[in-house]
């Protein structure tokens, strides 16, 4: 673990201390290397209904790392129809928050086959359903992350991803979780998605998925996703339902819309999610409206408030955030 810190420290000072230095290397002729991360950085006040001052009540200020990364990723061709590709990702924690020796942490982690056949990958990886919702949450890794109020966003370890070739828009995607990993409570899992068009839209007009998750987390899920643009502005929606896996007990109806539209350097963006559980008859909601300012086409500033209402659930308590931040990319 101290080689891979010191590793890591390595290549962050060597971007920071030389901004022209590329990020992608050819090692070799059939050899590609990328170096890649993103420090991400704000200043918010937080009520997370747990108090944070010494009678326990009101809110207080911090300064939160939210999923700043580091990472490597790249491909060796064997052949004319096939190459060795992977990646490895770390989360770094740029607020001192963490507990010593935790401020790395794993993110996607793999190695695969990719061909005409589509692509195999083997390692800790995202699911298939997670990948879904592309980007229609538009306040992901942020206090707004709609993995507050829903199951279903998980990253694995013990997986094995396939991805067919795309035909029409479609692709085929499947995430196999092995029974040898804790957090899949010692039982095989499976997540299944079918994807139409390009998350970002740049190659299409439109993006959707439908995926389901089996024993995943202890939980089946099922999400819907669908995003597009009208009239300069973007606009996405997903459905999610939810269950216990062993008798289907809480069950949990969802929506999130989002939009957002940008005028010169600014965007603006909103999002809307509820969550509402059969059980109890409660019902939980999150709202976030933020602004991005982009600097430079890989720095912006940025700001958000974020309100979540808990209803009659007294094991959670309304929570307010108002956070302005920066990312950088390189």
């Amino acid at each position: 673990m101290k080689l891979i810190k010191n590793t890591l420290a390595l290549a962050i000072c060597s971007v920071i201390a030389l901004p022209t230095f590329a990020a992608k290397f050819d090692v070799g002729s059939d050899t590609n290397l990328e170096i890649y991360g993103r420090a991400d950085v704000s200043m918010q006040s937080s009520d997370d209904g747990l108090g944070g001052d010494s009678d326990g009540e009101g809110s207080f200020t911090e300064i939160k790392s939210n999923a700043s990364r580091i990472g490597f990723k790249g491909d060796h061709k064997l052949n004319d129809d096939l190459k060795v590709v992977f990646k490895i990702e770390f989360q770094v924690d740029l607020d001192g928050d963490s507990e010593k020796g935790n401020s790395i942490t794993d993110r996607n982690q793999y190695v695969g086959l990719k061909g005409g056949f589509g692509e195999v990958l083997l390692g800790i990886n995202d699911t298939v359903l997670k990948q879904s919702q592309g980007k229609v949450d538009l306040f992901s890794d942020l206090e707004g992350d709609i993995k507050v109020l829903w199951k279903g966003e998980n990253r694995m370890s013990d997986t094995l991803t396939y991805k067919s070739p795309k035909f029409n828009g479609f692709q085929l995607g499947l995430t196999y979780v092995a029974e040898d990993s804790a957090e899949n409570s010692a039982e095989d899992g499976m997540s299944a998605a079918v994807f139409y068009g390009d998350k970002k839209l740049k190659k299409s007009n439109i993006y959707a998925a439908i995926a389901v998750d089996s024993e995943v987390k202890g939980y089946d899920t099922v999400r819907a996703t669908i995003q597009g643009k009208v009239a300069g502005v973007t606009l996405g929606a997903i459905y999610h339902t939810q269950e216990k896996s062993t008798d289907g007990s809480n069950e949990m109806d969802g929506l999130m819309v989002s939009a957002k539209y940008s005028i010169g350097a600014a965007t603006l963006k909103g999002q809307y999610q509820i969550a509402d559980y059969d059980q109890d008859d409660v019902t939980k909601t999150g709202m976030t409206a933020g602004v991005d300012y982009k600097l430079a086409k890989n720095t912006k500033l940025y700001a958000f408030y974020t309100s979540f209402d808990m209803d009659s659930d007294v094991s959670n308590s309304d929570r307010d955030y108002l956070a302005a931040g920066i990312q950088y990319k390189f």
